[in-house]
C-alpha cells in the first residue's frame, strides 16, 4: 500500500480542502465500461485531474478489458462467489483499501455493497435518472428510462449521490436535467442521459478533490471555490 501526503485530511468523508494532486479513484463496474471509459477521456485531455488506481468488477465484462488497455489494474471479485451482501462488500473494500483510493466511483456497478465505517461519505454513484422519482430496486439502466416514458414524465437527467448501504437513498452531490421529448425512445433518452452523465459525474469528483463538499444531514452543499 502507498500513502498519501494528506496532512489537512483525515480520510474520513470528503476532503475540507484542495486535495492538490490528482484524487485517486477506484472504479466499480459490472459491463460495458463506459463511464469507466469516459473518466479515463477525461483525465487523458487534462479535463479531470484524477488516476484511475484500481478497477474492480462484480463479474467478467468488457470493462475490465478497456481497464486493461489503458494500462490500469483490474480485478473480478464475482458476486456469485459470496454468500451475503456483507462478506462481498468486505472483499471489495480490502482491494480498495490495499490500493490506497480518496474517492470510490460507482459505475453501472450492479451489486449492492455496504459501505465500511472508513469510506463513508467517499463512496459516489450515478443514477440516469431525477432520484428520488424511478429509483430504487429494480430500476437501472434502460429500466428507468422506460419507466420515465410509460409515466409521461416531460423531464429525466441524471443523479450523483454519495452511496450508502441501500439503494439510491445517499445524500445527492448534484443532478442534470434533460426534456424528455414526444417521440422519445428508451435508447433515444438513454443516450440523452449519458451525455450529461459525461459532464456531471466527472464534475462531481472535481467537488469533491477540490474540498468544496459540506454535508449537512441529507443536503449536501457547495462551498465557494
Amino acid at each position: 500500500m502507498t500513502s498519501n501526503d494528506d496532512t489537512n485530511w483525515s480520510r474520513t468523508g470528503p476532503p475540507t480542502e484542495p486535495l492538490g494532486r490528482p484524487v485517486r479513484l477506484a472504479v466499480l463496474i459490472s459491463g460495458g465500461g463506459t463511464t469507466l471509459a469516459n473518466f479515463l477521456a477525461k483525465i487523458a485531455a487534462g479535463e479531470l485531474d484524477a488516476s484511475v488506481e484500481l478497477v474492480v468488477a462484480s463479474r467478467s465484462c468488457r470493462g475490465t478489458s478497456i481497464a486493461a488497455e489503458a494500462g490500469v489494474r483490474a480485478m473480478v471479485v464475482p458476486r456469485r462467489e459470496h454468500a451475503d451482501v456483507e462478506s462481498f462488500s468486505e472483499a471489495v473494500f480490502a482491494s480498495v483499501r490495499e490500493a490506497d483510493v480518496d474517492l470510490v466511483v460507482l459505475s453501472g456497478f450492479l451489486s449492492l455493497v455496504v459501505v465500511p465505517e472508513d469510506f463513508r461519505l467517499r463512496v459516489m454513484n450515478i443514477h440516469p435518472g431525477l432520484i428520488p422519482a424511478f429509483c430504487g430496486a429494480g430500476f437501472y439502466g434502460h429500466h428507468v428510462h422506460e419507466a420515465v416514458l410509460e409515466y409521461g414524465a416531460k423531464v429525466s437527467g441524471c443523479t450523483v449521490h454519495f452511496a450508502d448501504d441501500q439503494y439510491d437513498t445517499g445524500p445527492v452531490v448534484l443532478q442534470r436535467c434533460v426534456p424528455v421529448r414526444e417521440d422519445d425512445t428508451p435508447d433515444a433518452l438513454a443516450a440523452r442521459v449519458f451525455e450529461t452523465e459525461c459532464e456531471a459525474y466527472p464534475e462531481a469528483i472535481r467537488l469533491f478533490a477540490k474540498g468544496r463538499l459540506r454535508i449537512d444531514g441529507r443536503r449536501v452543499r457547495v462551498a465557494e471555490g
